[in-house]
């Protein structure tokens, strides 16, 4: 197994800089994900740690061996890519087994390895079956059980759920989880579906214009990103315009005109203009009382929760979430009130760019 580390990483396409300087460190036996939008280099920095894509600037190191200029077939690494890349002509065991043949391991060792990411992946049954004939889930798990018999020392994945259905990807995502777990490897994964890297990730890097926004546990990352970016890409959150003053010993945040709350920040800054990130469920929605002041202009109802969207007096509009009741009667149009989780929510810049609230 092998840490990764990525120091000043430079990516260019002739004059266009996908990558400008990149420093990220992975643990040994880590699973880590590369999470941001289309075009946000993150696939790009995957192939880099592969060897598909050459390295302009910086150093990139398995350990402490620097494998910039190595060939990809001696980086150990397994690859498992979005189109599974498994050999249609051979059975479901000859695709395990191929890259142990390719080592020119003995016979008896390439089958106990095979054997065991058989039954590991739970396709054991289909060893003798052509790819053509099992599902998209088997197929990926013949990719990864593929990818995993040669021993690796660092386990890439790309997309690897991307082209299965809904459920399928929710179970598929649960058996990589499990089995990374059980092998103990290093595993860099790449994928734009924010629920996904959540559910599985020890840790995630949000990515975006070649740049990190914020390396953190999926809690770290939900709870107390870095920047409004962050704060907007992973999950939903309502984010509003807000003044911050100090009021004796405290510090208060104004926002829908009038409406004031004490909030505890990390940092010690002046009286200022700012932005407040309030997510959905960090609302809190009542038909009277005080609060903030607000028309209910649609709603959704989802099963467990239903999704309010409302307008505040001074325009601004923000979606609640509030869960389901069977006696729940706030139809379009209703007046209610509006409270707050004060200490959930984040407090950032004017430019959105810093996270002044209190760490957790």
């Amino acid at each position: 197994m092998s840490k990764i580390s990525i120091k000043k990483a430079n990516k260019r396409y002739g004059d266009v800089t996908i990558i400008p300087s990149l420093d990220l460190e992975i643990k040994d036996g880590e699973f880590f994900t590369l999470l941001g939008p289309s075009g946000c280099g993150k696939t790009t920095l995957l192939r880099m740690i592969a060897g598909f894509n050459s390295i302009e600037g910086g150093d990139i190191y398995f350990n402490e061996e620097r494998i910039n200029d190595k060939d990809p077939s001696k980086r150990n690494i397994g690859m498992v890519f979005q189109n599974y890349a498994i050999f249609p002509h051979l059975t479901v065991r000859q695709n395990v087994e191929f890259g142990l043949k390719q080592r020119k391991l003995p016979k008896e060792e390439i089958r106990k390895h095979a054997d065991r990411f058989l039954k590991l992946m739970q396709i054991e049954i289909y060893q003798d079956r052509l790819p053509e004939r099992l599902s998209g889930g088997q197929q990926q798990r013949v990719a990864l059980a593929r990818a995993l018999a040669i021993m690796p020392d660092v386990l890439l994945m790309d997309e690897p759920l991307s082209n299965l259905d809904a459920k399928l990807r929710v179970e598929m995502r649960e058996a990589i989880r499990n089995i990374q777990e059980d092998v103990g490897i290093t595993t860099v994964y790449v994928t734009h579906d924010q629920e996904e890297a959540m559910a599985i990730s020890d840790r995630v890097a949000i990515m975006k214009d070649g740049y990190i926004q914020h390396v953190g546990t999926p809690q770290e990352i939900y709870h107390r990103p870095s920047n409004v970016f962050v704060a907007t890409f992973i999950g939903r959150s309502n984010i509003l315009d807000a003044s911050l003053t100090h009021i004796d010993t405290k510090v208060y945040i104004k926002i829908a005109n009038d409406y004031s709350f004490p909030v505890s920040l990390s940092v010690n800054v002046e009286d200022q203009n700012v932005k407040v990130s309030i997510r959905p469920e960090e609302f809190v929605l009542h038909v009277d009382g005080e609060g903030i002041k607000a028309i209910v202009e649609d709603s959704v109802f989802l099963g467990l929760n239903t999704h309010y969207y409302c307008r505040l007096e001074d325009g601004t509009k923000v979606e609640v979430v509030r869960e389901s009741d069977m006696l729940d009667n706030i139809e379009k149009g209703s007046s209610v009130v509006l409270s707050i989780k004060t200490h959930k929510i984040n407090v950032f810049d004017e430019t959105g760019e810093q996270n002044y609230t209190i760490d957790i």
